[in-house]
């Protein structure tokens, strides 16, 4: 293989955890490899909330400066790819791309993030990172005071919605179907005047992705300004398969406090990782793979 194509480590993932375990291998002169396909999971979010020095920043300017800095770094580059598989090799890893590019690395991160599945609801998707929102500490603020929503059941749907009544007196339950919420937690949301619907969603009524109405399986409507929905996900990428590495119960990749996976030289950080999908979380888990990739690196070349 040519000596262009092997580097110290190669990123799988070029959103916020990948640039941040980038900017730590740069700046210890490691070659590194970024692949990333550009399609981040907040391209809808019209801003970033949250992050020290750049709140309210929109997400593309936010990425198009980390990537700036990043790549200032002359041992540091970056290709527009899917990384589609990845294999176990004498001296470390090799990774494959759609485009039938391959790239040969000591180190890997996983910094690949997760894909969402929505609900079929009409109109979920549009408004998806708008106003239907993951992250009350992401997008809270902006919607505090207003009529809002919560679409979600059992458990989740209670404790969801104790974060949520925090910034609105004005809110209810959507469980989208038959309620799974224990009697007692039932009668504690009505003692806050929460209300609770049952009825399946047919269809989320909004204007360039601003909710405004919620339409229900039975024809009945109800005006809403904002929701907040726990979504399934999957994970983008089936190099964790093909490597052999761990999930949690959840379908995380299971890491330690040091991003380290079960497959001795893979790391991972981000959304991959963990439930609590925010910026700052990715940069910092980012900056530790990189700290720590770099550290083994070392432990083996000294």
């Amino acid at each position: 293989m040519q000596k262009e194509n092997i580097f110290d480590v190669i990123i799988v993932g070029g959103s916020y955890a990948g640039l941040s375990a980038a900017m730590s291998l740069g700046r210890s002169s490691r070659r590194v490899l970024i692949i990333d396909s550009g399609k981040p999971c907040n391209q809808q979010t019209p801003h970033s909330h949250n992050f020290l020095t750049r709140d309210g920043e929109t997400p593309a300017n936010l990425a198009a400066i980390a990537k700036a800095q990043v790549l200032a770094y002359p041992t540091v580059k970056m290709i527009n790819a899917f990384a589609e598989s990845a294999a176990k090799t004498n001296l470390g890893f090799e990774v494959s791309t759609a485009d039938h590019q391959k790239f040969l690395s000591k180190k890997l991160v996983l910094a690949t993030g997760v894909k969402d599945i929505f609900p079929n609801i009409i109109g979920f998707a549009k408004c998806w990172g708008i106003s239907v929102l993951h992250c009350p500490y992401c997008h809270g603020y902006e919607v505090k005071g207003k009529k809002l929503g919560v679409i979600a059941n059992g458990e989740i749907g209670f404790e969801f919605s104790k974060l949520i009544y925090n910034l609105s007196k004005d809110l209810t339950i959507f469980t989208n179907g038959a309620i799974e919420i224990d009697q007692a937690s039932q009668q504690k949301l009505a003692s806050k005047n929460i209300n609770i619907v049952e009825k399946g969603i047919d269809e989320l009524f909004h204007e360039n992705g601003l909710v405004n109405t919620i339409k229900f399986k039975d024809g009945s409507t109800q005006p809403i300004e904002a929701i907040f929905a726990r979504v399934g996900m999957e994970q983008n990428t089936k190099i964790i398969t093909d490597l052999g590495v761990k999930l949690t119960d959840l379908g995380y990749v299971e890491v330690d406090f040091m991003k380290k996976t079960n497959v001795t030289g893979v790391f991972a950080a981000g959304d991959c990782t963990t439930m609590f999908r925010a910026v700052a979380e990715a940069v910092a888990a980012g900056n530790i793979a990189g700290a720590i990739v770099n550290k083994e690196l070392v432990a083996d070349e000294f």
